[in-house]
Parts: C-alpha cells; sequence; structure tokens
C-alpha cells in the first residue's frame, strides 16, 4: 500500500513537473470542484467521477477563454456607431455620436470589458451621464442598449445587461398651443416680400402638422396637387415612417410659389424674430395644428393618421391641449386666410 502511494506521488509530480503547481495544489483543486458539485458528485465510482471532473474542466476552460475574447466598451461603442451610420441621416448620425461620447466620457466607463459590465454599472454611467435629465437617459439608454446589441452579434458578450436596467417613466408636459393672435403675427410677416417664400413652409407647419425638420426635407414630387395631399415619405419622416397629409386651405395659392426655399431654417429663425418671437417652443406648430384640429373635427383617429402616430396614446397625454372650439373655428379660418394672402 505504502509503495502504491509512493508511486502515484511519484506519478503526480511527474505530470505537473511542467506546470507550477504541486500535487497538493492539484488535490485541493478537485475538491474544491467536487464540493461544487455537491450531491451530483457524491457516490459515483471512481471512473464516472473523473468524466464528471473532466467535464467541469472542460466547461470552465471554455468559459474563461470565452470571457477574454471581449473588447472595450470604448471599441464596441464605436464599431457599433460605423455599422449603423451608413443607414442614418446627418442629423441621426450627428446625435448618435453626442450620445456616445457622453457614455464614454463617464470616469472608467470607456475602458471596461463589454463582457464583463453588470446593470449596477450600466445604471450607474447612465445616471452620470444624463441623471439630470429624464428624456436625456431614456436615449442614452437606447444608445448604450443598441452598443451591447451589436457587441452579441459580434459575440464580444452573451448578454444585454442594459435590458435589466429600468427605464424611467417620462413625464410629458402638455405645450400650449399658439394663441390666435400669434398666429396671425406669423402670417402677417409672411406676406412681406422678403418672407413671402416662407408662406408655404408656415402653411405645412401651421395647418398640417408637419415638423419643421420634415419640411426643410419635402421636394415638389412629395405634393400631390391632384389628390390634395403632402407626401410624408420614410426619408422624409423623422420616425422612419411614412404617411398622407391632408392639404387644408392651400387651393388659392399659387402652384410655383409652394416650394421649400433654400436656406430654409436660417429664413425660419428670422420669420420667427420678425414676428415678435424672442423666445420658441420647439415643435409648438405642430402642438397648434393638433389641439385646433381635436377641437374643431373631433376625430382622434384621422388626426393620429395625420400626425403618423401608432395609437392616440401620445396625443392625449402631450399634444392635444384644451382649445376651446369658438378659438379651432378662428384657427381653420386662417388656413383659407394664408393661402389668400
Amino acid at each position: 500500500m505504502k509503495t502504491a502511494r509512493i508511486r502515484d506521488r511519484r506519478l503526480a509530480n511527474g505530470l505537473l513537473k511542467d506546470v507550477a503547481l504541486e500535487a497538493g495544489n492539484a488535490a485541493r483543486l478537485a475538491l474544491e470542484a467536487l464540493e461544487g458539485l455537491g450531491a451530483r458528485a457524491q457516490g459515483l465510482p471512481r471512473g464516472e467521477l473523473m468524466v464528471l471532473l473532466r467535464r467541469v474542466i472542460q466547461a470552465g476552460v471554455g468559459a474563461v477563454l470565452a470571457a477574454e475574447q471581449t473588447v472595450s466598451l470604448e471599441a464596441a461603442a464605436w464599431e457599433s456607431v460605423r455599422a449603423r451610420e451608413a443607414g442614418l441621416r446627418p442629423t441621426s448620425r450627428r446625435d448618435l455620436r453626442h450620445f456616445v461620447r457622453r457614455i464614454l466620457r463617464v470616469e472608467g466607463a470607456a475602458q471596461l470589458p463589454l463582457r464583463s459590465v453588470s446593470a449596477a454599472q450600466c445604471r450607474r454611467i447612465l445616471e452620470a451621464a444624463f441623471g439630470g435629465s429624464r428624456s436625456g437617459f431614456v436615449k442614452g439608454r437606447v444608445v448604450l442598449h443598441s452598443i451591447f446589441a451589436y457587441g452579441m452579434r459580434r459575440e464580444w458578450c452573451d448578454a444585454n445587461p442594459v435590458a435589466r436596467v429600468e427605464v424611467p417613466a417620462v413625464q410629458e408636459r402638455p405645450i400650449a398651443p399658439l394663441r390666435l393672435e400669434e398666429v396671425e403675427r406669423l402670417r402677417r410677416v409672411c406676406e412681406r416680400r422678403a418672407f413671402r417664400p416662407m408662406r408655404f413652409s408656415l402653411h405645412l407647419m401651421l395647418f398640417c402638422g408637419i415638423r419643421p425638420a420634415e419640411v426643410q426635407r419635402l421636394s415638389p414630387d412629395d405634393v400631390c396637387w391632384e389628390e390634395g395631399v403632402v407626401i410624408i415619405r420614410p426619408q422624409v419622416s423623422k420616425t422612419g415612417g411614412g404617411r398622407v397629409v391632408p392639404l387644408r386651405g392651400v387651393g388659392r395659392l399659387r402652384h410655383e410659389e409652394c416650394t421649400v426655399p433654400r436656406n430654409w431654417g436660417r429664413r425660419w429663425q428670422e420669420l420667427r424674430r420678425a414676428a415678435g418671437f424672442a423666445r420658441w417652443v420647439p415643435d409648438v406648430c405642430r402642438h397648434t395644428f393638433a389641439s385646433y384640429h381635436a377641437a374643431h373635427f373631433r376625430n382622434l383617429p384621422d388626426l393620429q393618421l395625420e400626425m403618423g402616430h401608432r395609437d392616440c396614446t401620445l396625443l392625449r397625454s402631450r399634444y392635444v391641449a384644451p382649445a376651446l372650439r369658438r378659438e379651432a373655428e378662428g384657427f381653420w379660418r386662417r388656413a383659407e386666410l394664408c393661402a389668400d394672402g
């Protein structure tokens, strides 16, 4: 028996001579593995026990190698940006890069190994980068989620920890529509010679609910005079979904006047300034359209389609401010006046 033990010890030392382990170290590792297996390893014959331990070792080797096959959060972020930005508009590419930079500026975030980032770390990064803004947090979460989704496709990580980060509820605040007096001020400015090229654009924003960026991207082919509609194509739409919007009150405008001028952004800013607006609420024309449409036509499903929303939830929570029927009637009368000039 003693001779057998000596022979086994010599055999073990011989097997371990090329590694920095002694027989006692190897024995302790085997015991730790058996303790971890618990009841699964109890009572097994030596042969089956060896097979089980071999499987444990092989699985552990695979897990270690997989964990090392990763990249930093910074590398994954910019790779994901390059993979996505070819199909994005210039403004969307700029916004994407802006959010990625804010995420990577958080101390210690850029060099984190993608595979080992936890949900708690993702939450900390988002709070540090966007904690002052709930909407910024939500948008930042979308960007960070897309980075890990890309990393999973590249096999740099096995899961998306951002999916376990709670989405904070964004409280939509209703935006008051423009008063009729304010609508009239905008309309009168467009009667001036210098601003007449903006008449059609103002009409599309106020009386069709088309976003400023969408108006700016319209082409003459998007206006169908025979059907009396404007076609908002997916490549023009903010959300990437197309829609058809009725043209109300433009029947007496000359078609050659119904174009979008060059330097549109500068002209739109100058128009607002000339109308006396020191402060301008973004998308207030669209909110004005929605509020007076709801009050006058009382048809939320039609309004939903014209606005390009999936359902009426956002209309009720944010876009539709209370408006009197009398004010709504006055607003839609101005649609005709704006077209008549």
